[in-house]
């Protein structure tokens, strides 16, 4: 039973009340050229052009049928420099030479030479003042800058999957093992867990709402909560299919669920209904070791169902009993990820 898992609860809830580190590489694409702003703008529905140097975006990429086909966060690291972070690189690479037009813009991956270690939790920036040349008090969320570890050049974004303060520790390889050093000496303190389980795609960031590309799959961003994402005002693959979801309003919707039976075990496509009336089906289904409760996302009709509802999931021959929720169980106002609690 998930939620008697000794080591995933600790490693959790240094995460939650202290501070965590682990290796989080992503797949990683340089996009660079004078086009590439219009490029990227192109090929994303968030308005890539609009970010400073320094200022990263989240958004989702689209086919032309307005479906989510990756989501990623995109960085503009120099003028005319650009690197994508993404699980899902070959397929990128694939759909940018599709889509590759006139536009003087050139990319290559940059994974293999490239380490991201994620430190995340309330100490975190306290833990990286300590060890970083110049403090990171000012740095805003979902920004990135140059800054050295001793002598060893990295670039610290705030960011992360978590859910609390938080953030990423970009470097060479060859330097990963000196930088870890770094965390686990100077850690201590306050506390520091290197964190080995898999609650970093699970319970930490499930509890705060964040998805993963098999919750979106065949989904659009009105479906999922994205549109805060969108710039209507420039062109992007898969606009025009988006903007008749938008005028006739999404039929689907992202949501929560919990449920009260310990033992439960579902498994992704398990069937709901709301009385007798099928309504979706789970995109996920873990433990939050924080809300102390059996939790998932589900992807329903909302002609059918809404937060609040009672329903009933079908898996594996079982008819199990869950309420409908808010797909965000922890901190709503997002206080812990602006460090303000």
């Amino acid at each position: 039973m998930r939620k008697n898992d000794i080591l995933a609860r600790k490693e959790h809830e240094a995460i939650r009340n202290k501070v965590g580190y682990y290796d989080f590489t992503h797949k990683l694409l340089k996009v660079t050229g004078p086009d590439a702003e219009k490029f990227l703008d192109k090929i994303f529905v968030a308005a890539v052009s609009k970010a400073k140097v320094g200022e990263a975006k989240y958004s989702t990429m689209l086919n032309e049928d307005g479906i989510i086909i990756d989501d990623v966060i995109i960085f503009h690291i120099s003028t005319e420099i650009y690197w994508v972070s993404t699980l899902y690189i070959d397929e990128m690479i694939a759909w940018f030479n599709a889509h590759k037009a006139e536009e003087n813009v050139s990319y290559e991956e940059i994974t293999k030479v490239t380490t991201m270690y994620a430190v995340q939790g309330p100490n975190s920036r306290i833990l990286l003042d300590d060890i970083l040349d110049t403090n990171i008090d000012n740095l805003k969320y979902f920004h990135i800058e140059d800054n050295k570890i001793d002598s060893i050049n990295v670039k610290i974004a705030r960011s992360g999957y978590t859910g609390e303060l938080g953030y990423e520790i970009y470097c060479s390889p060859e330097d990963a093992a000196f930088i870890e050093s770094e965390l686990e000496k100077q850690g201590k303190p306050y506390g520091i867990q290197k964190i080995t389980t898999d609650v970093i795609v699970t319970s930490l960031p499930r509890e705060k709402g964040f998805v993963l590309m098999s919750d979106l799959a065949g989904t659009n961003p009105l479906e999922v909560g994205f549109s805060w994402t969108i710039d209507w005002n420039k062109d992007f693959i898969g606009k025009p299919a988006l903007l008749k979801v938008k005028e006739k309003g999404a039929i689907r919707s992202l949501i929560g669920f919990t449920v009260d039976d310990d033992t439960a075990d579902i498994a992704p496509g398990a069937a709901i209904k709301v009385d007798e009336k099928p309504c979706g089906k789970v995109t996920m289904f873990t433990y939050g070791f924080t809300v102390e409760k059996n939790i998932g996302f589900a992807l329903i009709d909302k002609a059918v169902a809404k937060p609040g509802d009672s329903a009933t999931i079908l898996s594996d021959g079982k008819e199990i009993p869950t309420m409908l929720t808010d797909r965000v169980f922890y901190d709503p106002k997002n206080t812990r990820v602006r460090g303000l609690a």
